[in-house]
Formats: structure tokens, sequence, C-alpha cells
């Protein structure tokens, strides 16, 4: 009952909070800008599309016909609140911000559990009420339209599935897991990069144990087959060809690979900021413009492998430590970054500490949360980086933070009290 208690305020009050953001950001002059949600996104003009009755298309605003540069989840999700609450409307605005609050604050209750399994109770009351208010969780939900509030909260509930069924599996538990996969999957496909890694350590914990997984395993892998299938089908009966969950990883490639070192993300290589990218997607279409962007990023990365590197490393150092550049001109230009750099790395910098104390334990959580953070990111340090990217791993990030203050406490002999 405290533990219910103690989580029932911990989303109540986390929700309080990101409104309270969402609120502080829009107030006055800047609350026009809901209508027009912030900025304009794919997600919201393929959510749109959809409301229209024009099935999922139009990412850039044109009509430009079907796409699949973003998974269906979420904009069937957003258009489901346009056909109630009015296309692109303020009301419309204001309830998805919400529901990404929504996503986020609920986050707080498989941390809760993912770090009570892990590390005990008292770090799991650290984690809870540390992710209430962290200020990334506190920022991304109400500043973009996009799927990454919902994605967290799917992967950290993914992850402590993962170590329930270690110590209690089930046919139903391996099912479960197989089709939260698929919603996964086909919400925010980037995050299957942490699927392999941790299925491969689930089976190898049960095996150790000399517990049967082959098949219940494989009816999981089925389940999550039969989820995507549909989705899979629709692109290849659409295109022509197998798109497997998004069309856009060459678009991506290029815009975050070019001689320009000094930024991340070249606007003017992407249709949804260049009227000459956009007319060039429009006549010859989403898989030929792909595929001319596969060609443009894999040429510019065989001619310059030193540039690549380089901006690879850089990529790397950001997603750890928010750092891109120290030049003054830079964070000017960049005014969250000031902000965002010390929060990364002092955060990345515990996480490792308790990542390391755990694995001198011998604590066999080590090893999920470990694959975990590090697989996250993998596909951004090759295309490009953003805070809203890496934030699925902050709640992992968290636990283990939580976990090195509170061990370290303890050692010292001021011990946390876990309620």
């Amino acid at each position: 009952m405290r533990t219910r208690r103690f989580l029932f305020w911990m989303v109540l009050a986390g929700l309080a909070l990101r409104l309270a953001v969402l609120v502080w950001l829009y107030r006055g002059p800047q609350y026009a800008i809901l209508a027009q949600f912030a900025f304009p996104s794919e997600m919201a003009n393929v959510a749109r599309a959809i409301a229209s009755g024009e099935g999922l298309s139009s990412p850039f605003g044109a009509p430009t016909g079907p796409t699949a540069l973003v998974a269906p989840v979420y904009p069937y999700l957003l258009a489901g609140v346009f056909r109630i609450l009015g296309v692109l409307t303020m009301r419309s605005a204001v309830a998805i911000l919400t529901l990404n609050s929504l996503f986020s604050a609920l986050t707080c209750i498989p941390i809760f559990f993912l770090a009570r399994r892990a590390f005990g109770g008292a770090a799991s009351y650290a984690a809870a009420a540390a992710w209430m208010c962290f200020p990334y969780a506190l920022f991304v939900p109400v500043n973009w339209l996009w799927e990454t509030s919902l994605a967290t909260l799917l992967l950290t509930v993914l992850v402590l599935l993962a170590m329930h069924l270690e110590n209690s599996p089930s046919l139903r538990g391996w099912l479960g897991f197989g089709a939260l996969w698929g919603l996964a999957a086909l919400t925010s496909p980037v995050i299957l990069a942490v699927l392999p890694l941790l299925a491969g350590w689930l089976c190898y914990r049960l095996r150790r144990k000399g517990t049967s997984w082959v098949g219940p395993a494989a009816a999981s892998a089925l389940v999550l087959m039969v989820c995507v299938a549909p989705w899979f089908v629709r692109n290849d009966r659409t295109f022509g060809r197998f798109v497997p969950f998004r069309s856009g990883f060459p678009l991506e490639l290029r815009v975050g690979n070019s001689p320009e070192t000094d930024v991340q993300w070249r606007s003017w290589l992407h249709p949804r900021e260049s009227l000459g990218e956009l007319h060039k997607y429009e006549r010859l279409g989403e898989m030929a413009y792909m595929a001319e962007k596969r060609r443009e990023a894999l040429d510019f990365i065989a001619a310059h492998p030193g540039i690549f590197a380089w901006l690879t490393l850089k990529r790397i150092l950001y997603v750890w430590t928010g750092v891109w550049s120290l030049s003054p001109r830079y964070l000017l230009a960049q005014p969250l970054d000031a902000v965002s750099i010390p929060i990364s790395t002092v955060l990345t910098l515990l996480a490792l500490a308790g990542l390391r104390r755990a694995f001198r334990a011998g604590n066999p959580a080590a090893w999920p949360l470990a694959l975990t953070i590090f697989a996250v990111p993998l596909v951004y340090y090759i295309t490009h980086a953003d805070l809203r990217y890496r934030h699925p791993m902050d709640p992992f990030l968290l636990i283990l933070a939580s976990y090195a203050v509170v061990d370290y406490s303890q050692r010292r002999g001021a011990p946390v009290r876990a309620y």
C-alpha cells in the first residue's frame, strides 16, 4: 500500500510539473504557437493526412502521396485526437502534449520496479523521485510532437519484463514480451537495437539456470512478427519493395554527414527545411528520393572517411555529454547546450559509476542495463544526434546514477531512507 501511494503521488506530481512547464513554455504571445504545434513536424503532417482520410502520407505538408517515413502507431494516435478535437487546433495541441506528459510521468512506475529489482528499495525510491523532476523528462514531452515519451515508457517496461522473465519465465510472459516489442517497433523502430542484445542476455541466463527457453522464445518472436507483418505488407503493396519499418534512414544519414563539421544537422539537405529538396522529393517520389540520399551519403563517406570518423566521434561525445562545440559562437547560437552539457555529463559520470559498482558486485542486473544504454544511441553515432533521440536511455542512466549515489551514501555511513 505504501508503494502504491508513493507511486501515485510521483505520477501525479510528475504530470503536474510537466504541465507547469507546458504552461510556462507557451505563456503570453507564445500561446499562439500551440496552434501550429510549436514547429512543423513530419509526425503532425502525417497525422493530419490520416485524419483527413488520406492515409499515411504527405510527411512534409505538401500532397506528396504515401509515406513510410514514420512508424504508424503514434501518427494514428495523433489522428485520433485530431478527429475529436480538430486538425492542428490549439485544443488538439494541448491534448497531445498533455498525453506526452502522461506517458512521461507514468514512466516512473517501471523505473521504480526496475530499480527495486536491480538494486533494492532505497535506489528505487531515489530513481522514481529523480525521474519525476528530471529536466529532460520535463522538457521533452511538451517540446516535441514525436513518439519519444511513449517509446521511452515502452522500452522501460520491456527491460523490466525481460528481468521478470529471467526469474519467472512463463509462456504468457513470453507472448506478452513479443507483443509489446511489436508495439514498440511500430512506435519507434530505433529501440529495436536493444532487442537482440536483451533477448540474447535473457536466453543465456535461462540456459545457465537450466530453464526451457527455446520454445517460448520462438513463440515470442512469432508474436512479434505477426504484429509487424501488416505494416510490412502495406509497405510492399504501396511501394513495390521491402520497407521493414521506416524509409528515412538514408535521409538521416545524409543530413548528418557533410564537410561542415561545425553543425550537427544540415537543414539545407532536408525536405522539411529546403524548398529545393521538397521539390526533388515530390518529383522523384519517396523511394527514389531515399535511394538518391543513400548514394549521396555513401559517396560522401567513401570520399571523406576522415571527416566521417571525426563527425562520428563528435556525435558519440554529444550523446553522452551534450558537448558538440565549446566555442562561444556555437554556444551563443545554441543556448540550451549550456544547460544540457553539465546535466548530461554529470548524469553519465554517475551512471557509469553505478554500472561499474554493479559489475564489481556481480549484480546480474548490470548486463541488461548496460546493453540497453549502449544499444539505444548506436544509429545516432553515424547519422545525427539530438537531445530527443537519446531520451529513451535516460531512465536507465537515472537508475544507475541513483544507485551510485545511494551506494556511496550507505558506504559512507549515511543510509538513505527507503520509506
